[in-house]
């Protein structure tokens, strides 16, 4: 119960530290710079070890069972993060210029068809499970930078190409005041990026040893 309650509060943080880097994108007229500081998000959950559900639903294969009750947890807590977020930015003064932007961000994506959400959200797993390897790879190795620059990559490249990430999008639709209207959409979202995130994994175990066992 107390592993439990543990990493349901570091996926709160964790879908805190999402909403944060989704604020400071929001607030940057060049979409480019907010791509790349949108990153500070990812980078602080991985540097410490707070829980994201797009980080961790991709070794789902290389797990037991049980590791599914920690994503589900994982997902529940960065629920409630993102929410903690846009409920108090929704009272300060920036709110007035950033909740235009996500209000318009979300009309684009709910309003998408079910299809195009799922595929913009799979290719977003993607880049998050490569995101998340990258780091424990470079940890073990020691290789900081090339950590940080796989980071500030893949975070930059599902920004840019639009893809969907299903906690930035919580928190972008409890920014904007869209819940639960958007459950479906979110719903969608959510299942494309676990097949997205767990996609690698399945194939390198068809292929070869999985990541988690090579040296």
């Amino acid at each position: 119960m107390k592993k439990f309650v543990m990493q349901f509060f570091n996926a709160v943080i964790g879908g805190m530290m999402i909403g944060i880097g989704g604020c400071v994108s929001l607030s940057c007229e060049n979409k480019i710079v907010g791509a790349v500081l949108f990153s500070l998000g990812l980078f602080a959950i991985i540097q410490f070890g707070f829980g994201l559900y797009t980080g961790k639903i991709g070794y789902v294969p290389l797990r037991k069972p049980p590791y599914l009750l920690e994503c589900l947890s994982t997902l529940l807590g960065n629920i409630v993060g993102t929410f903690i977020d846009a409920f108090l930015l929704r009272n300060t003064r920036i709110f007035a210029a950033i909740g235009e932007k996500a209000n318009a961000s979300v009309l684009t994506k709910v309003n998408d068809n079910l299809l195009s959400s799922f595929i913009l959200a799979v290719f977003c797993g993607i880049l998050m499970f490569l995101a998340v390897e990258n780091a424990r790879a470079c940890r073990e190795e020691g290789a900081h930078t090339e950590k940080v620059i796989g980071i500030l990559l893949c975070v930059t490249v599902f920004i840019i190409s639009g893809f969907n990430h299903c906690v930035a999008d919580m928190f972008y639709i409890f920014l904007a005041g869209q819940f639960p209207s958007a459950i479906g959409y979110l719903a969608i979202v959510i299942l494309g990026n676990s097949v997205g995130g767990m996609l690698i994994p399945m194939l390198k175990m068809l292929t070869e040893k999985p990541f988690e066992k090579q040296k």
